[in-house]
């Protein structure tokens, strides 16, 4: 993302937060809030364990491998463009994974859920550094993170009422109501930024960026299915996550023979005051999401922050 932005003092910081932290909040929450529910799709779709574990690493892969890409396609068409286009995806995937009728067109859904929810999240940093003060910063960042937080811990409290209530189908439709009114009140709340300068989306950046996150992500979700060991032929588990890691530091390398230029990863953003008032931002969501995604292969033992 770019790291300048224009503050426009002008826009109330306040709703936009409200906002901003509804959307990340509805993505975060559909982290954990289908693992209660398991049991009743299990029988609902006639679904074998390993569909249902897809069920739920569809979205947690394509949530955590596209969000450099869609944070930089962010910078090129505006935050709040973007922050509308994925909660609108993310609520007709909601829609469509209710009214899933096997297995294959739920885990098709979910991953669509995935991709809205990694197109509207990087959204909202770019837009709070244009409208909140410098000192007023940290406070709002860590709002935002405790937000975070609580959506990813309610998630099965909040499916278990739902399921018990009104069926599995239902923790996927309470999304359309809230992504419908987050996307009007998006468009009617949130200014338009428009990018100061033309920002071009770096190709083999975003491709390495992609593939090292994808085979990272892949093996520690798939790693306990194979017992850590052969996935096909000569194929490992760890080779996957070595190959990914490797992909990652040829990234980070390509990345630094860019910083004079227009980086997918500037690096100053690790050296200035952003990252640290971010911290606390990342820490609500980051830890109890990268935690779904390592047990997730346990279905006796849903998330849980």
């Amino acid at each position: 993302m770019a790291i300048e932005q224009p503050r426009l003092s002008h826009v109330n910081p306040i709703p936009v937060l409200v906002v901003l932290a509804v959307g990340t909040f509805m993505t975060l929450l559909d982290l954990t809030i289908v693992n209660v529910a398991i049991p009743s799709i299990l029988d609902g779709l006639n679904a074998s364990l390993d569909q249902i574990l897809w069920v739920l690493n569809g979205y947690s892969l394509a949530y955590a491998v596209l969000l450099i890409t869609t944070g930089r396609l962010g910078d090129i068409v505006g935050p709040r463009n973007l922050f509308v286009v994925g909660m609108g995806g993310f609520t007709v995937a909601s829609a469509l994974s209710g009214l899933a009728q096997d297995p294959t067109q739920l885990i098709l859904a979910r991953a669509a859920q995935g991709l809205g929810a990694a197109i509207l999240a990087p959204q909202g940093m770019p837009i709070l550094l244009s409208i909140v003060p410098p000192k007023q910063r940290g406070s709002m960042f860590a709002i935002f993170g405790i937000l975070a937080g609580v959506a990813v811990a309610a998630g099965p409290t909040l499916g278990g009422f739902l399921v018990t209530h009104f069926g599995w189908r239902s923790i996927f439709y309470v999304n359309l109501p809230v992504g419908t009114l987050t996307i009007v009140a998006a468009m009617l709340i949130i200014p338009d930024l428009r990018p100061g300068r033309r920002h071009r989306l770096d190709f083999l950046g975003v491709g390495l960026a992609t593939a090292g996150l994808l085979a990272v992500v892949y093996g520690l979700i798939e790693g306990e299915r194979y017992n850590w060991g052969t996935v096909t032929g000569f194929v490992t588990i760890p080779e996957i996550i070595a190959a990914g890691v490797a992909l990652l530091l040829v990234f980070l390398g390509y990345q630094a023979s860019r910083q004079r230029g227009e980086p997918l990863l500037p690096f100053a953003i690790f050296r200035t005051g952003i990252s640290r008032s971010c911290a606390s931002s990342w820490r609500g969501w980051a830890s109890p999401s990268w935690d779904c995604i390592c047990r997730s292969r346990s279905i006796t033992s849903p998330c849980s922050a």
